[in-house]
């Protein structure tokens, strides 16, 4: 029997495919948006798919109803694993499009799900939240000003859920993975050494262990997830 619906965002990336595995494998009812017109090949069977733009409030507030639907199995969970990577140049040499882009990309799907799924965890006065920041927030590399500042901020936003809704029972965590070993990783970057990547299927089960009762009452963790 299903004991409670888990939203995770981006399940149809290296990542996400991993992850909505293993909390289906856990029990739980899974709820994935997948943008429109991509073809969610990688998504497991037996995820819940609902077609959304994660950037457009209306398309977000359309999932968490999807989510919340089951009455048999409440949301108890929200997984941001949306975002991306695009290398660049030192910040004076960077467009402000681009700067802009990771901030749109990493930052705003994270606080539109989070955002109208809140008031859905407070009603139940229980649930979790888990969000995906990078290494790289609090450890910087060159030609990458909007990516880090990205993260950093999904880091900051994630940190600031866990102060507002402690009182209400609902936690927030972070997790800080290092370079995840990916197919689109892969093709990225061909000749790396990957003997320091993060498997996803090792990153999963650290996600699920947050968005889970056996983390409580842990709230306001930032874990880094290292090989």
């Amino acid at each position: 029997m299903t004991r409670a619906t888990a939203l995770i965002t981006g399940a149809s990336g290296g990542l996400g495919a991993a992850v909505s595995a293993h909390f289906l494998a856990q029990g739980w009812r899974v709820v994935a948006p997948v943008r429109p017109g991509t073809a969610p090949a990688r998504i497991p069977d037996g995820v819940s798919m609902a077609a959304a733009d994660l950037t457009d409030p209306d398309a977000v507030g359309a999932t968490v109803e999807l989510a919340t639907a089951a009455r048999t199995a409440p949301l108890r969970a929200v997984v941001n694993l949306v975002g991306g990577f695009q290398a660049g140049r030192r910040v004076h040499e960077t467009p402000l499009a681009d700067f802009e882009a990771m901030l749109t990309l990493n930052l705003r799907p994270t606080y539109l799900v989070t955002a109208a799924a809140l008031p859905h965890l407070v009603t139940t006065g229980a649930g979790a939240v888990v969000c995906v920041s990078a290494q790289a927030a609090t450890r910087p590399f060159t030609g990458a000003a909007g990516y880090v500042t990205a993260k950093a901020a999904v880091l900051a936003f994630a940190n600031a859920v866990a102060v507002e809704y402690q009182p209400a029972g609902v936690r927030s965590n972070t997790v800080l993975p290092g370079v995840i070993d990916t197919p689109g990783n892969r093709r990225a970057m061909p000749d790396a050494d990957r003997s320091g990547w993060v498997a996803p299927a090792d990153l999963a089960r650290v996600i699920h262990f947050l968005a889970s009762d056996e983390s409580a009452p842990t709230t306001g963790a930032a874990l880094p997830v290292t090989v």
